[in-house]
């Protein structure tokens, strides 16, 4: 009897490994894709100081929540970020924004010293999901300031992009949020930097011709001499 027990104890301890493998295969990893852009060419693009940027808590966290249809989060079991979702969101704003203005001169806040900007950008992100059900959703504000911080413009947004419901999909619909949040973005900055049309030069009225003046007549004296003689 023992030596038909012991086969049978090691193959039910190879289904259990098995199994435990099945169980704990790793997720797959996510990031928010950028879309078709370039490395800025431009070195004497417009400065920008980019931030602060406030993500909202839930959104700092590894795990891809998925917004259920009675609008509860939890946690994707087959999926995850690849790192802080908050942290990739700083970095897909700042090198998006370079590459849509063509500027080089961009910098997360707070800015290094001696970096003088010409625009700042303070974005609030509190509001970036989606779910099998529920489409892909972001909800922002932004506002645009000069260097001695007087407002620019800004505004509060709320965007949406369906998607098919896998995981890829949702996560393709987030990233085309991002960027269309980037583009709002450029155009106020590309809109306050462009300069006014210098105002039209008058050109000064002609000069009044002065009135002619009276004819000098001349004055007749006397010459004391031998004679008379006049002189004009």
């Amino acid at each position: 009897m023992t030596p038909l027990r012991f086969p049978a104890i090691l193959l039910l301890a190879g289904l259990f490994g098995l199994t435990g493998c099945m169980r704990y295969q790793p997720a797959p990893f996510y990031q928010l894709d950028s879309g078709d852009i370039g490395v800025p060419q431009a070195e004497q693009g417009i400065a920008v100081l980019l931030g602060p940027v406030a993500i909202a808590d839930y959104l700092q966290r590894e795990a891809l929540l998925q917004r259920q249809a009675d609008g509860s989060l939890t946690a994707a079991a087959d999926a995850r970020w690849a790192g802080s979702l908050a942290a990739d969101i700083d970095q897909q704003l700042l090198r998006q924004l370079a590459a849509r203005l063509d500027s080089q001169r961009l910098v997360l806040a707070p800015a290094t010293a001696g970096f003088v900007p010409q625009v700042r950008i303070g974005v609030s992100i509190t509001r970036l999901d989606s779910g099998p059900q529920r489409p892909a959703v972001l909800e922002a504000q932004w506002r645009l300031a000069g260097v001695d911080g007087t407002l620019l413009d800004g505004r509060l947004i709320r965007l949406e992009a369906a998607h098919s419901g896998s995981i890829v999909d949702q996560v393709r619909a987030q990233s085309v949020l991002v960027q269309q949040l980037v583009e709002q973005l450029a155009v106020a900055v590309e809109t306050q930097a462009t300069p006014e049309p210098p105002a039209p030069v008058r050109k000064p009225a002609p000069a009044k011709p002065a009135p002619p003046s009276a004819p000098r007549i001349p004055v007749v004296e006397p010459l004391r001499s031998e004679g008379e003689v006049f002189r004009f």
